[in-house]
């Protein structure tokens, strides 16, 4: 009895083991082969990373992200030390303040100088004018009275002798003697007083030409009110940069996505250009998987695709072909290729055709083209392995 268990088990074992072997042998004869309208690769979920950097030299002050934290484009994301730039701005700005309040000064000495100076013209020129005309009206008068006084001396020659011969009252003769003394005393007054009129002329045309030698120092207080007009909108200029450099100091992210790699930490003097974050934006991530020479003349931009994460077989993520590689390189190591011989490969991006929340920077992955467009596998199992 025990030889006849002992005996069944053998022949079931045995027929087991067979069963087996024949479905290897069936596999390794009947092996999944790859429909001739597709391409099929490995490779890597990548990016074009963005490198976060500083315009300008300095310490950082304050890093307000970490990797793998997410960020909006726009945000604060480090700070490098400002104070010495903030100093220089502060002294700009009181420089600023004083020459704006000399400006002013200036502008309203030269309103007020305008006014004085025209007013002056106008007064000297009037004064020339009056006078000018009380002077010829005066020298009229002084020809007029000569003539009298001349008259007047030839009527006191003539009374004066015929009073010595008694042919005339002394009392005529008085008369005429006063007469003469008055008129020159009239004269006498009217050269004084003409004398006085010159004297008003020369005044008010002195004056006239320092109100004209006013206007020319008018030129001179106007070149230096536009002269500081331009300091102030130099030091405006200069105020404007230093706040472009206070804002560059303020480091914002150029993206939505999230950090990568942390470059350099707080309290670090950093240079101009060098990086303190990598980020990436999610969009922008694809599959860069490699091909043989004899698929790559065959594949173009925009073939459909299916891009197949190793831990997602059965989730393919729609996709397109958005770049092919112009030049071959060495199989990279962690690529596999269905050919062993072959050890040239080009690279070809594939582009999810929208975000995709599994894909990850750096995953392995791997890629199915349809050169027609057509019959994209919904399962990596549907697929010749590699």
């Amino acid at each position: 009895m025990k030889n006849i268990v002992k005996k069944y088990w053998t022949a079931v074992i045995g027929i087991a083991l067979l069963i087996v072997a024949v479905f290897f042998i069936y596999q390794k004869l009947n092996k999944k082969q790859l429909p001739p309208n597709l391409v099929m690769g490995t490779g890597t979920i990548d990016g074009d990373l963005v490198n976060i950097n500083t315009k300008y030299p300095g310490r950082i002050k304050k890093l307000y992200v970490d990797e793998s934290d997410n960020i909006k484009k726009g945000q604060l994301v480090a700070e490098i030390e400002d104070d010495e730039y903030k100093q220089k701005l502060k002294a700009i700005e009181a420089q600023i303040k004083a020459k704006e309040k000399e400006l002013e000064a200036k502008k309203i000495q030269l309103k007020m100088t305008k006014k004085d100076l025209n007013e002056t013209i106008k007064k000297a020129k009037s004064s020339i004018e009056i006078n000018k005309a009380m002077l010829s009206e005066l020298e009229k008068n002084i020809e007029s009275l000569k003539k009298i006084i001349e008259q007047d001396k030839r009527d006191y020659k003539r009374f004066k002798n015929l009073t010595e011969k008694n042919l005339m009252p002394k009392r005529n003769f008085e008369e005429i003697k006063l007469k003469l003394e008055t008129d020159k005393d009239k004269l006498s007054a009217l050269l004084d007083k003409k004398k006085q009129i010159e004297e008003n002329i020369k005044i008010a045309e002195s004056n006239l030409n320092q109100a004209k030698n006013g206007l020319k120092n008018l030129k001179i207080l106007k070149k230096s009110i536009e002269a500081l007009k331009n300091a102030i909108d130099a030091l405006k200029a200069q105020k404007g940069e230093i706040e472009v450099v206070l804002n560059e100091l303020l480091i914002k992210a150029p993206l939505n996505g999230y950090i990568v790699d942390k470059i350099a930490n707080e309290g670090e003097v950093i240079g101009a250009g060098m990086p303190i974050f990598t980020a990436i934006d999610p969009k922008e991530l694809y599959l860069k998987m490699y091909v043989d020479t004899i698929k790559n003349g065959k594949i173009k931009i925009g073939d459909k695709a299916e891009i197949f994460l190793d831990a997602y077989p059965d989730k393919p993520i729609p996709a397109k072909v958005v770049k092919v590689a112009k030049k071959a390189e060495f199989t990279p190591k962690e690529v596999a290729v269905r050919e062993d011989r072959i050890q040239r490969v080009y690279a070809v991006r594939l582009k999810p055709l929208k975000p995709n929340p599994l894909l990850k920077l750096g995953l392995p992955a791997t890629g199915v083209i349809s050169l027609d467009g057509k019959k994209l596998p919904k399962s990596l199992n549907e697929l010749p392995e590699l």
